[in-house]
């Protein structure tokens, strides 16, 4: 039966009495503070609680009877299968009616924050002898096709962790399904216990840990209550500004609970308004990629793989490592990109300002859920127009789709080595003037802030989005009317349908997240009159820096017109100034064949499983001070001053440790005080290295040399030409001399 853990959770208000000092250490390092609230932090607390109500976050109680019922019926669904399975299957009439699976809960329902409309995520649990690949996908999808209340079946057999997605009466679901070493499922079944992974693949347990993972969550937190309004505060404001998908490469929901409930471990006398500001001083100050753990890292004899940098070379490349609480403990956040973190900790910086103000009395609470507008904070975007026969097919076409992206955003850091920035709109947007089913996706563009390129120098991506289209087109339930159509375009040419109200709001551009530097930035990009005429002059008569469009071909989608036809090739320097060229586009990304070895490949390299020929092509280093203290020292509650030393401060324990410059160095496995994972500001801009994880030597160090090696920048082929002639002339002109002196 459906598991009811969290179920109809709300948060009690703050007060003084529920403060009871934790008796044991909660996390790997001890508390940064054990300080509890002030009056003025209850009453903060009490108006958080309020907004959080008024902004309709907490579902009715007719809508958390509903979830109930449906969970009860679905129970009895899975149930009367695996009935009918063993009866096919002829085993005797006492193990028929002894069959039995059981429907359980994880995620926002589990940790009990879900609100109006969430998600349900379950899993059923089911004997030995009930397969996933037949049994569940096959004959479970036939007989919850034939119930009525059962309304946009979408099976999902081969994602990362197989899911059938489906309406129940209204209610969206996301089932799992997990097969376990046993003839005969207790209906009072342990999940915690480790022995339930005995004998399973690796599919199923990852779809065992999303329960595990939960409970283990509120387990390592002091206070359940706190951690819940904190959460469900967290991941409205990550809903608001753009910052919540996972899919995308941003938070998800157990990223959000794992961030939180760190934040709880370190200051477990706080109360929701105090963690909610903790949160943003913690994580702006945060090294990564030193990971967020809750408990140390443990191995097993199952030898199930652990998320473990020394021995596997793709744990290196990760960005931002949220660990799992529960073994086998894993990255929860694979998909970051250097691009998606460079925008998360702008709004980490942004968060952590308003709370400021908060805490000042000159904001309220609702200037840090203020929603973050998407196309004010570019000029270049690219859009990607997904387009189906029918709405049934749209949903599966743009679900693959949208995984893909993420690829897209790595493919791009790893073309321009860096120099070109994406941020990727975990929003959809839907065009309902056309007459097929469509669904829309844009991606912000600019120039790394600081980078120096030469005049004239332009971000080619076309073979990048041709890389990225065969990686598309390798869905294997394609069907004809499915198509994709990449563009480039610029602010002004950003469809009306993008926007809520119908129409474009003028407003002044501004930063993602309007850093307190902004003034220097636009200082270090800023250009006289006369100059500035200059290069768009010579930009204007510049024909070298044009290239053909890519052969066209058919496509099912309406053709995108645009103002001047041209490529996707974007201007280095133009991303500063308003100076930009015109829309250039690429047209009909249509359905290209390609080899199925080259197709294997590149699928092979863009999977979560991705082995060290991808990591290298992603990874990040990222510079990180080796000196043990922060400079400036004094900020408030000793974020910036208590020695976290790569989140333990006990020698004795047995952790994972991210050196100086991003190395996994140490094998002993265990912290040094000299490296801090929390700094007074963020330390260093991240900056993509090429091939990084390629030039390991023998002690798990990176070889800069090797690596800057591979970091070749473009020539300009004019100037090559020009060194060739003069040091011709040079030598021409020295041979003469030689021969009149003789």
């Amino acid at each position: 039966m459906g598991s009811s853990e969290g179920f109809g959770a709300s948060s009690k208000p703050a007060n003084s009495s529920s403060q009871v000092p934790p008796s044991k250490q909660y996390g790997v390092t001890k508390p940064i503070s054990m300080a509890g609230p002030t009056v003025a932090d209850l009453k903060r607390t009490q108006k958080l609680e309020k907004f959080l109500a008024d902004s309709g976050l907490y579902e009715s109680k007719e809508e958390a009877s509903k979830r109930e019922d449906v969970l009860h019926r679905l129970g009895e669904i899975v149930k009367s299968w695996v009935k009918q399975l063993t009866r096919l299957k002829g085993y005797t009439d006492r193990m028929v009616e002894d069959a039995n699976a059981v429907i359980v809960t994880f995620g926002s329902y589990r940790l009990g924050v879900h609100g109006p409309g969430a998600d349900l995520d379950t899993l059923c649990i089911g004997p030995s002898y009930v397969n996933r690949e037949e049994d569940f996908f096959y004959t479970l999808h036939g007989i919850l096709a034939c119930v009525d209340e059962v309304t946009e079946l979408q099976p999902i057999p081969d994602a990362h962790v197989p899911v059938m997605k489906f309406k129940f009466d209204g209610i969206s679901i996301d089932l799992l399904y997990a097969s376990i070493s046993c003839l005969v499922v207790p209906e009072e079944l342990d999940i915690s216990d480790v022995s339930v992974l005995h004998n399973v693949d690796e599919p199923t347990v990852r779809s065992l840990n999303g329960c595990r993972v939960a409970d283990q969550i509120l387990k390592l937190v002091p206070n359940v209550e706190y951690f819940r309004t904190t959460l469900r505060c967290l991941k409205f404001w990550a809903k608001r500004r753009g910052v919540y998908s996972n899919v995308t490469g941003f938070l998800g929901g157990v990223n959000c609970a794992l961030l939180v409930a760190r934040v709880c471990q370190l200051y477990p006398n706080a109360v929701p308004s105090m963690l909610v500001s903790r949160f943003f001083r913690v994580y702006t100050q945060w090294r990564w990629p030193n990971p967020v753990m809750l408990c140390s890292i443990e191995e097993n004899e199952l030898g199930f793989p652990v998320w473990h940098p020394q021995k596997n070379p793709r744990d290196r490349s990760h960005l931002m490592p949220i660990i799992t609480p529960a073994y086998p403990c894993m990255n929860s956040t694979y998909n970051v990109s250097t691009s998606t973190l460079r925008v998360m900790m702008e709004q980490f910086q942004y968060g952590n300002k308003i709370c400021e103000d908060i805490e000042l009395n000159k904001v309220g609470w609702s200037a840090l859920f203020e929603p973050y507008i998407f196309f004010e904070g570019y000029k270049n975007f690219l859009q990607i127009d997904v387009v189906a026969a029918d709405v049934d097919d749209l949903r599966a076409w743009k679900g693959w789709v949208e995984s893909r992206l993420r690829t897209l955003t790595l493919m791009i850091e790893r073309d321009t080595f860096g120099k070109l920035q994406c941020h990727p709109d975990p929003q959809e947007y839907i065009d309902n003037s056309r007459n097929c089913a469509h669904s829309a996706f844009f991606m912000g563009l600019q120039r790394k802030q600081g980078e120096v390129v030469q005049e004239g120098q332009q971000f080619d991506i076309r073979g990048t989005v041709e890389a990225f289209r065969h990686c598309v087109n390798m869905y294997s339930f394609w069907k004809p009317g499915m198509d994709m159509h990449v563009s480039h375009i610029r602010r002004r040419q950003i469809p009306s349908y993008a926007f809520p109200d119908g129409y474009k709001r003028c407003r002044p551009s501004r930063s993602t997240a309007q850093p307190e530097n902004r003034s220097k930035s636009v200082h270090e990009n800023e250009v006289s009159g006369s100059e500035l005429c200059e290069r768009n002059l010579k930009r204007k008569h510049d024909d070298s820096v044009r290239l053909d469009v890519l052969p066209k071909r058919r496509s099912t989608s309406p053709p995108m017109k645009s103002s001047t036809g041209g490529v996707l090739c974007l201007g280095a320097g133009d991303m500063s100034v308003d100076a930009v060229s015109d829309c250039q586009e690429l047209k009909n990304v249509g359905r290209l064949s390609s080899s199925s070895s080259e197709q294997d490949e590149l699928d092979r390299r863009m999977s979560p499983e991705a082995g060290t020929e991808w990591a290298s092509n992603s990874s990040v280093v990222t510079s990180v001070s080796s000196e043990g203290g922060s400079p400036g020292g004094g900020s408030p509650e000793g974020v910036g001053s208590v020695s976290v030393a790569g989140y333990v401060e006990d020698s004795t324990m047995d952790v994972v440790e991210v050196m100086t410059n991003g190395r996994f160095k140490d094998n002993t496995y265990r912290a040094s005080g000299n490296n801090e994972v929390l700094q007074d500001a963020l330390h260093t801009q991240l900056e993509p290295i090429a091939m990084s994880a390629m030039f390991l030597d023998s002690n798990g160090s990176f070889d800069s040399d090797a690596v800057q090696k591979t970091v070749i920048r473009q020539v300009n082929v004019q100037q090559l030409l020009f060194c060739i002639a003069y040091l011709f002339i040079f030598m021409l002109s020295f041979l003469l001399l030689y021969v009149t002196g003789d």
